[in-house]
């Protein structure tokens, strides 16, 4: 499974309480990334497709590899990004859109700390998001609420898919 969405949106702390939920591993997909990748987003340039698909290929790859119930916190903004986690993988990925407002969002990045990607970069962000289509493996979690509440949205979610 991926959580995915724009920066700040929760991949880390639902991951890590859903994994816990689900009995699942949690692997935040920014460990995955290149320094290279890490340097420039923390200068704040937007990431283009050119440095994103190596990281993509990890994270897929991380997915095949995994060996019990994996959750991997990936931004997975466009459709081809969320395409080729699938194909390296080799197997149905769920993915799970955390969705906000941009005043959401920017609200919780700036109330984290330690974090290298600067609030300036959430437009490039919400420019390149392309939300999962009903076509996809995916589906969308409203994060406007308290961190129980989307993991129980996720799980209610989970548990209607597999029926």
């Amino acid at each position: 499974m991926v959580l995915m969405g724009v920066a700040g949106c929760g991949k880390s702390s639902v991951g890590a309480a859903l994994a816990d939920r689900l009995g699942a591993a949690y692997l935040d997909g920014d460990e995955l990334h290149p320094p290279s990748n890490i340097d420039k987003m923390r200068r704040g340039v937007a990431l283009d497709d050119e440095d994103r698909w190596p990281w993509l290929t990890l994270v897929g790859q991380t997915l095949a590899r995994a060996e019990g119930r994996q959750i991997i916190g990936c931004s997975a903004l466009k459709r081809a990004y969320r395409a080729h986690i699938a194909q390296t993988a080799g197997e149905v990925i769920t993915f799970v859109h955390l969705a906000g407002s941009p005043e959401v969002i920017k609200a919780r990045m700036n109330a984290r700390t330690g974090h290298f990607m600067p609030t300036d970069l959430l437009a490039s962000q919400f420019a390149t998001l392309e939300p999962p289509d009903a076509d996809e493996n995916a589906f969308s979690v409203d994060i406007d609420r308290p961190l129980g509440a989307i993991v129980e949205a996720v799980v209610t979610q989970l548990k209607g898919m597999e029926t």
